[in-house]
């Protein structure tokens, strides 16, 4: 970097860290370095609101407040923990994730991103998300909320590498937990997708885009599938639901479920369903079982 842009950069940074310092939420993941606690609260966030989470997290924690205790739990116990949340495979690739971790490492999470994400269901940001905020490594880090103010205050054309790259030219050396979060609590607060607030940027000044960026373009959304107008991930929402309310550990009748799921349920229904339970049997959720030429469906064991 040039003499100037190593200014611009530590400029930045100071600004950036001091609103974050007086500006952060008192998230309850923030106020930990318990590396299981920090992992699933950030299992929980992907694809999911923060104010949904917070209803979650501290309960899901009290029945699952170790690793080794979340290894052993059956999934059905684990997906009505998880009530609420939605996209039910998160629970179960943790509870996956918890069991390789107890098996093979001592039921402790590695502290480096390499071991990290060698484990089943960590991804790059997650990874380095453990390692940084539960371990202290100084690791850079990109999700949605840093990816977008990244390329407001870069906005060079940066896409896949390129914003990684971005990300970790600019990681200081120290305080690199601060900075992430400092990132993304920009993101989600001032540096919005729809409605940045600029006048109330503490870096505004130092924003090539400051002021100019009115909405970012979003894609129309794809039809998604699904069956009378309900799409099918509602469907399979519901199929957990009434999986959920099963006393202990019992199945149901494929058609008992069907008529359960969807109003005016058909035998012509059947493939369909069947379609949906063989997604959920693929993810881990659910069994299907035969029984006196039968289907029955429960939980997955």
């Amino acid at each position: 970097m040039s003499g100037k842009s190593l200014s611009r950069l530590g400029t930045l940074r100071r600004r950036l860290l001091a609103w974050y310092r007086s500006s952060a939420r008192p998230l309850p993941w923030r106020k930990t370095h318990n590396p299981y606690r920090i992992l699933v609260s950030e299992v929980m966030l992907q694809q999911t609101q923060v104010n949904r989470v917070l209803i979650h997290y501290r309960r899901f924690l009290k029945r699952f407040p170790t690793l080794r205790s979340l290894s052993r739990a059956g999934t059905a116990d684990v997906l009505r923990a998880w009530r609420g949340m939605g996209y039910n495979n998160r629970a179960v690739r943790l509870r996956n994730l918890a069991k390789e971790v107890c098996a093979t490492m001592g039921g402790r999470l590695p502290g480096t991103v390499g071991a990290l994400r060698s484990l089943p269901g960590i991804g790059r940001y997650t990874a380095g998300a453990v390692a940084c905020f539960a371990f202290g490594l100084p690791v850079a880090m990109v999700d949605t909320n840093i990816q977008r103010v990244l390329n407001r205050l870069f906005p060079a054309p940066q896409k896949g590498s390129d914003i990684w790259r971005t990300a970790e030219d600019i990681l200081p050396s120290k305080n690199a937990y601060s900075w992430n979060q400092a990132l993304m609590e920009l993101g989600a607060l001032i540096c919005t997708a729809s409605s940045p607030r600029c006048s109330d940027c503490p870096v505004s000044a130092l924003c090539p885009s400051a002021f100019a960026v009115r909405s970012t373009f979003r894609k129309p959304a794809k039809a998604e599938p699904g069956k009378d107008g309900i799409p099918d991930r509602i469907y399979r929402g519901r199929i957990i639901e009434v999986l959920r309310h099963l006393d202990g550990g019992r199945s149901i009748h494929v058609r008992q479920l069907g008529k359960r799921i969807k109003r005016n349920f058909t035998a012509g229904d059947l493939p369909w369903l069947r379609t949906l339970l063989s997604g959920l049997v693929r993810d881990g959720l659910v069994f299907l079982r035969a029984r006196s030429g039968n289907e029955y469906v429960s939980f997955a064991e």
